[in-house]
C-alpha cells in the first residue's frame, strides 16, 4: 500500500482539486440555473436531478453514476488514474452541492452572471467546465466516466473514441429534448458541448485522438517488459546511436491514449530517468491484434 501511496503526487491532487472546483462553477453558475445540459454523465446527472425528487441532487448522481464507470476500468487504466478520477468527481461533486444548496448563490432561476441568456450561458458554461475536464486529464483523472467507457469498447466495436461519446452525447440529447418536450435547451446544450470539447482540444491538444511515443532510452528489455505489462499491448523495438554522445541507444515506438500519457511517462521515467521521449499525435491506429511487434 505504502508503494502505491508514493506514486501518488501532490501537485496532481491539487490540480485535479481546481479541476473539479473549476467545473463545478462552470455547471452550477451557468448551466443548471437555465437547465442546459453539459455532455457524458455529467449531462445525464443534470436531467436526472431535474426529474426525479429533491433529495435525489446533481451531487448524488454524479457519484453513483461515475465511480461504478471509473471501477469497471481499473484493470484498463490502472489504480492511480481510478483513483485520480475517483477525487476528482468527488471534489466536482463537493462543489457543486456547495455552490447550489450552501453558498449564499441564488442559482435556482437564472445564472447569477449570464442571466437568462442561453446563449451567453451556453457559451461560457462550456468553456469554463472544458477547462475543468482539460485539466483533470492534463493531471492524471478524468472528469466523466463515459469518456472512461469509450476509451475501453470503441476500439472492440470499431469506432473511435470521439464518435463514442459523440453518439452517447447525440443519443442523451435527444432524450432531454423528449423528456422536455422541447428543442430548444437541448440545441443550446450542443453549443455548450462544442465550447467545452474545444476547450479540452486547446488544453491536452488532440482530445479524441491516440498518442505515439517516441523513447530513446538506454534501458529498452525492462521498459518494454514494463509497458508491456501495464498496458497489455506491444511496442516496436529499434537499436540507435546518440548523435551527439555517440552512445547506443535503443528507440521505443509505442502507442497510448489520452489517459495513459502520464502513467507511461512515469513508468519509462522510472526505469531510465534520462530517457528522451516525444508525444505525438495519431489520427488512425490499424492493427489486426493488440500487439504490434
Amino acid at each position: 500500500m505504502i508503494k502505491y501511496l508514493k506514486k501518488i503526487r501532490i501537485i496532481n491532487l491539487l490540480m485535479l482539486t481546481v479541476a473539479g472546483i473549476v467545473n463545478a462553477f462552470g455547471i452550477t453558475i451557468f448551466l443548471t440555473p437555465v437547465k442546459l445540459y453539459d455532455s457524458g454523465i455529467s449531462g445525464t446527472s443534470m436531467l436526472l436531478d431535474q426529474i426525479t425528487p429533491e433529495y435525489l441532487t446533481l451531487s448524488i448522481f454524479l457519484l453513483i453514476l461515475n465511480i461504478p464507470l471509473f471501477l469497471f476500468g481499473l484493470k484498463k487504466q490502472g489504480w492511480l488514474f481510478t483513483v485520480y478520477a475517483i477525487y476528482t468527481v468527488a471534489i466536482y461533486s463537493l462543489f457543486a452541492w456547495l455552490i447550489t444548496d450552501v453558498f449564499p448563490i441564488d442559482v435556482s432561476i437564472a445564472s447569477p452572471l449570464a442571466g437568462t441568456d442561453l446563449l451567453l450561458c451556453a457559451l461560457f458554461g462550456g468553456v469554463i467546465s472544458g477547462i475543468g475536464s482539460g485539466l483533470a486529464i492534463r493531471y492524471g483523472g478524468a472528469m466523466d466516466g463515459i469518456e472512461v467507457m469509450a476509451v475501453i469498447f470503441a476500439k472492440k466495436i470499431g469506432i473511435t473514441v470521439g464518435t463514442f461519446v459523440m453518439m452517447y452525447n447525440v443519443l442523451l440529447y435527444v432524450v432531454c429534448g423528449i423528456v422536455l418536450k422541447s428543442w430548444i435547451l437541448p440545441l443550446y446544450s450542443i453549443v455548450t458541448y462544442a465550447a467545452a470539447l474545444k476547450t479540452i482540444d486547446f488544453i491536452v491538444e488532440g482530445v479524441d485522438r491516440a498518442k505515439s511515443a517516441i523513447i530513446i532510452n538506454e534501458a529498452p528489455e525492462e521498459i518494454c517488459k514494463a509497458l508491456s505489462e501495464a498496458f497489455g499491448s506491444g511496442m516496436t523495438h529499434l537499436e540507435a546511436k546518440g548523435g551527439y554522445s555517440n552512445r547506443d541507444k535503443s528507440m521505443i515506438y509505442f502507442v497510448v491514449n489520452r489517459y495513459q500519457v502520464i502513467r507511461m511517462r512515469d513508468i519509462v521515467h522510472e526505469i531510465d530517468p534520462s530517457a528522451y521521449i516525444t508525444i505525438s499525435e495519431v489520427a488512425d491506429v490499424f492493427s489486426n491484434n493488440n500487439k504490434n511487434n
